[in-house]
């Protein structure tokens, strides 16, 4: 079928108010259907055939087609083999559009507008189903491209990511296979070029370069604006690599990686280094914390190296500083070739790593496996004990991890950057597949943000607190919520002591021996666990969840709901000066603040408006009026005049500078965030 022809008919069926019309007329069921996609994707639904009718011949007298989420699930035999759970889409939609055939003219008959559910946004509608196709023009991107980054070329093609009609991994076997080299290598001036036009494109872009003492650039650090807005939600948690290579000019390649409210990889930034001194290192923190508006991480995960932790020592003063297990059980491979093949022995370190109790246990843990290996002279093993408190989880089961350094983490982010290290390629031709690499995981973000807003798993049993959970978390996050509370069902709990409200119980695990003490005050609902699973994942455990349950409890406690993790992350502002200990009298960081919070606001304002010209016109002459009010506020004035005795030649531009006016006081902060709610309303 020639989908562009078709698509071009769909469009002739639709009225110039974008609706479709009573009395519309086309000539087969396949012409139907691409005008009632069509329509469906431009309003934000996926369509679905609905109910046919035939005449005594088997031809077609009347068909439905139905919004996606029409109807409502079919209870299942509970006997049945099911090989996934599977995931609840309905909402008993009763959008509705009937053609009735008469003569081979398709008409349509009746059309029922009105859905129960959110509609898609403008970006999440390549996800729709119904609406994903491949052009066969899209086929023909072949010129000059490289094969590891198709989709933002197709994306250029189509008017941006967003205009796709299909998702990534929709197009995996429709490119060609051959595509050639991007660009010519480039020098450090092109680098910085590159950068600074970047800045120009993105005026939240950072960038900084280090030179030595002959004014030779030797280190580079970057980011670009929308990861500063991730950090803010998921800089909680941060894992710095070093062990990666650009082989032509054997420079240091360092990813800042990040986890996200899906439990995915996300890219904070990235850096060059020519050599791994602590001079190098600290540099290159203090300007990833610049970038970041100072907000220090609570866990940093790095690959062991000595100048590097004397560098996070300095800078990371309040974060704890946690070994890669990734890369130790590299190292380990090679230092320990003969015994990593032996089971027994495997059975002893991973106790050492994860099983051990406290740290008494921990001890005993590991003297009986050095004893019994007899490798009490092994050099390699005793540089990692003298480092335990960084790598094993009973040193640090108090501090949260959110398991970022979990090993298919882990293997996805060395698959991305040892694909680059492997090749001889330029510095411009990393930082643009960088680049290509944070945009392919926003897009993957979107996609599981898309899917969580409109399929939610179906639940095993009925449980108040399970269907708490289902609408507050991701799906993956309510995996594994789901998986700790239907392990309520293996835990055995008793009552030891009361005392007022407060009431302490012992919970045990069927087949384990290790005792877990829980503290619930009946008044407050605040509970602790001494497995720690909340405060280094942010998920109750299974002990805890027995015991709301042996309470009666039917929702999650408002405390024990990590906005990290729920389906709203992103939503508003998530700093806070506390959990970042930063100073009410720092202005200069108070100021980071509001600007973070306007940035995020602004960034979906830009989004919807410049989806049309009206759009931007309403925005234009909005940010004119916010510009006007804010050369009226006088704190502003003042605090403007103070930057450029600071600065005399200040670079300012029209959309920027009214993020950067309005987050110097309060007040025109609220004000501007007021004026820019009601327009996005």
């Amino acid at each position: 079928m020639d989908h562009s022809n078709s698509g071009k008919e769909a469009l002739e069926g639709i009225g110039n108010d974008g609706e479709l019309k009573v009395g519309t007329e086309v000539k087969s069921d396949a012409e139907a259907y691409n005008l009632c996609n069509n329509y469906a994707f431009r309003k934000g639904f996926s369509l679905r055939k609905g109910h046919v009718r035939r005449d005594a011949s088997g031809n077609i007298r009347q068909r439905d087609f139905v919004c996606s989420k029409e109807g409502f699930p079919v209870d299942e035999d509970l006997c049945a083999v099911k090989r996934c759970n599977r995931l609840e889409t309905r909402t008993g939609c009763k959008v509705l559009m009937r053609f009735t055939v008469s003569n081979g003219v398709w008409v349509i008959s009746h059309i029922n507008f009105e859905h129960n559910h959110e509609l898609a946004k403008p970006e999440e509608r390549q996800f729709l189903r119904s609406c994903r196709k491949i052009f066969e023009a899209s086929g023909g991107v072949d010129v000059g491209r490289r094969r590891t980054k198709p989709l933002s070329y197709l994306g250029n093609d189509f008017g941006g990511d967003r205009n796709v009609q299909f998702a990534k991994k929709d197009m995996g076997n429709y490119l060609p296979r051959e595509m050639g080299n991007m660009m010519e290598p480039g020098d450090v001036q092109g680098l910085l070029n590159y950068f600074r036009r970047k800045k120009c494109e993105d005026p939240s872009f950072f960038y900084a370069v280090q030179v030595n003492q002959l004014n030779q650039a030797t280190n580079f650090f970057w980011r670009d604006g929308r990861s500063k807005l991730d950090y803010d939600c998921f800089g909680d948690v941060v894992s710095f690599d070093a062990t990666f290579r650009l082989n032509k000019y054997n420079l240091i390649c360092a990813p800042f990686v990040g986890v996200n409210h899906h439990w995915k990889n996300m890219l904070f930034g990235c850096a060059f280094l020519l050599d791994e001194s602590t001079h190098s290192y600290v540099w290159l923190f203090e300007s990833f914390l610049e970038s970041m508006g100072n907000t220090q991480p609570k866990t940093i995960f790095t690959n062991e190296n000595e100048a590097m932790s004397k560098a996070i020592e300095t800078v990371f003063m309040k974060t704890r500083h946690r070994l890669s297990t990734g890369h130790i059980v590299k190292d380990a491979r090679r230092n320990l070739a003969n015994q990593f093949a032996n089971l027994e022995f495997m059975k002893y370190l991973n106790k050492c790593f994860y099983e051990c109790h406290d740290e008494t246990e921990f001890q005993v843990s590991w003297d009986d496996m050095i004893n019994k290996f007899s490798l009490g002279d092994h050099l390699w093993l005793k540089k990692l004990y003298s480092l335990r408190d960084k790598w094993c989880l009973v040193f640090n089961s108090d501090t949260f991890s959110a398991n970022i350094d979990s090993v298919q983490r882990s293997d996805s982010i060395d698959t991305v950057f040892h694909q680059v290290s492997t090749k001889r390629m330029d510095v411009i031709s990393f930082v643009q597949h960088f680049e290509d690499k944070t945009k392919e995981m926003h897009l993957d973000e979107l996609e599981d943000d898309h899917f969580c807003k409109y399929v939610v798993p179906r639940l095993q049993v009925w449980s108040g607190i399970l269907n708490h959970a289902v609408y507050v978390y991701t799906s993956k996050i309510f995996n594994f919520f789901e998986m700790e509370l239907l392990g309520c069902m293996g835990v055995r709990m008793k009552e030891v002591c009361k005392d007022g409200e407060v009431c302490i119980y012992e919970a045990i695990e069927e087949g384990q021996q290790k005792v877990c003490k829980i503290n619930y005050n009946l008044s407050t609902q605040d509970i602790s666990c001494s497995c720690k699973l909340f405060e280094r994942m942010g998920i109750l455990c299974r002990h805890a969840l027995k015991a709301f349950d042996f309470n009666n409890l039917t929702q999650i406690p408002v405390q024990y709901i990590l906005k990290r993790w729920t389906k709203e992350a992103k939503k508003g502002i998530v700093v806070s000066n506390e959990r970042h200990g930063l100073s009410s009298n720092t202005v200069k960081s108070v100021q980071s603040l509001r600007l973070s919070e306007l940035m995020h606001m602004g960034s979906n304002v830009y989004s919807i408006a410049s989806l049309s010209d009206s759009g931007t016109k309403i925005v234009k002459e909005k940010l004119a009026e916010a510009m006007e009010l804010l050369e009226k506020d006088e704190e502003i004035v003042n605090r403007l005049a103070d930057a450029k005795k600071v600065d005399s030649s200040p670079s300012l531009n029209a959309i920027s500078d009214i993020w950067t006016m309005a987050s110097l006081s309060q007040d025109s902060n609220n004000h501007g965030i007021d004026q820019f709610q009601s327009q996005q309303n």
